[in-house]
């Protein structure tokens, strides 16, 4: 079965839960650099279908934090220097 990447229109959106320590560390860390991202809270109402994308990129693991970036790629548990690059890579920004 396909699972289909939720839509966005950010460049970074990230997938979290607020009992998430990795998920509040990653937030913390591209908050203090200003890094622009949306935020999904999986935890919230009628998130089936996102958490399904979530465990089909992650092995079957419901995986957060989990980051979906606008050219359709994805990152598990990243870094935020990792999120930054590939934000700057995105938005051709130097």
């Amino acid at each position: 079965m396909t699972v289909t990447a939720p839509e966005t229109n950010a460049h970074v959106t990230i997938f979290a839960a607020d009992w998430c320590p990795f998920c509040q560390k990653l937030r913390q860390r591209l908050d203090r650099t200003e890094t622009p991202y949306d935020i999904v809270d999986v935890e919230a109402d009628g998130m089936d279908e996102v958490n399904e994308w979530i465990k089909s990129v992650n092995d079957g693991n419901r995986i957060v934090p989990t980051v979906l970036f606008s050219d359709g790629t994805h990152a598990t548990n990243p870094e935020a220097s990792a999120v930054r690059a590939k934000l700057r890579e995105l938005t051709g920004e130097e």
